[in-house]
């Protein structure tokens, strides 16, 4: 995989270009259709597979303070749309500049001139340039005009659930993480660099934690979750608390994650956090003994949940 992130980097058009366009916020079932219909399209012309995305979200530069939390950052986006088989990727800068380019300079002077496009495959409402003045009916004239093909997809449901970013933001939003991996096609997914916390859950509670410094800007519903903890390309269990932590009555937000028969020093580090499932709700304990005891009983019941796991992937309990 190749990415461009300015266009000027691009000395040459591309070889026979097939490219989709958009946010692709989540990379979910729907963007993986698209990319896939993508590349069936530049085999079929012994092309390259292309993708165009952006940075930041375009609501966050012509709405600031306005946008949506975003499912996948930038890093993470780029990572799922290389680990899709696409060829290239360009991730141009979102500016107010770019948002001025009208729709028909936008194909002309980017897609024919500077890519090359040979084929466009966009989603059934795409719209694009200056006060979204471009739409289908646009890119298919000019296709016929400029010597490019557009494929264009209906939206893509699983069991007659559509799918969107926005329904897969409020589903995370509300903590039902099974729904939203669903149509994400795998598990939400935080990342973050472990920090130093108030050394409360190996102290008092006798569960150490590794408290996150998010990358990510949205988190599941407050409370506890069982999860797979990626760190160095080995993946452990675990589990996390998001919340407030109100037993200890500091009212400060905090995402910790206990990692299940694991001990290594991990401050500095950067590890990622895959939900599995909702244990409960965050709650408010008369005693620190109390919640020893209540996170005790999460342990049981995600080892539980974990032993499922690893029976559905064919691996030995734990």
């Amino acid at each position: 995989m190749t990415i461009f992130y300015d266009l000027n980097q691009l000395e040459k058009p591309l070889k026979n270009p097939v490219l989709t366009i958009g946010n692709f916020d989540g990379v979910h079932k729907g963007h993986m259709a698209l990319f896939e219909r993508v590349k069936e399209k530049a085999r079929s012309i012994h092309g390259q597979s292309s993708v165009m995305t952006f940075d930041p979200h375009p609501i966050k530069v012509m709405k600031p303070g306005n946008g949506p939390s975003l499912i996948t950052p930038t890093e993470q986006k780029l990572e799922l749309i290389d680990a899709a088989g696409i060829d290239i990727i360009f991730c141009i800068p979102f500016t107010r500049q770019f948002a001025a380019i009208s729709a028909r300079d936008f194909v002309q002077n980017i897609l024919v001139e500077k890519i090359g496009i040979k084929e466009l495959v966009v989603g059934y409402d795409y719209t694009f340039g200056h006060n979204r003045e471009g739409n289908i009916e646009l890119l298919k004239e000019m296709g016929s005009l400029s010597g490019f093909a557009v494929d264009v997809l209906e939206q893509v449901s699983v069991d007659n659930t559509l799918i969107s970013s926005t329904s897969i933001r409020h589903l995370v939003d509300q903590g039902n993480l099974s729904e939203a991996r669903r149509l994400l096609g795998r598990d939400y997914q935080i990342c973050g660099t472990v920090i130093k916390g108030k050394n409360r859950g190996g102290r008092l509670l006798g569960f150490p934690t590794a408290n996150l410094q998010l990358v990510d800007e949205l988190t599941p519903k407050v409370g506890v979750y069982a999860v797979e903890v990626l760190i160095d390309d080995q993946v452990y269990f675990g589990l996390t608390n998001i919340g407030y932590n109100p037993t200890f009555e500091n009212n400060q937000f905090s995402v910790e994650t206990h990692i299940l028969d694991f001990s290594k020093d991990l401050l500095g580090e950067t590890i990622r956090v895959n939900f599995i499932e909702r244990l409960r709700d965050e709650k408010t304990f008369t005693s620190i003994e109390d919640l020893s005891e209540q996170i005790g009983k999460d342990v049981l019941r995600a080892r539980k949940l974990f032993n499922k796991l690893k029976e559905q992937r064919k691996g030995p309990a734990i």
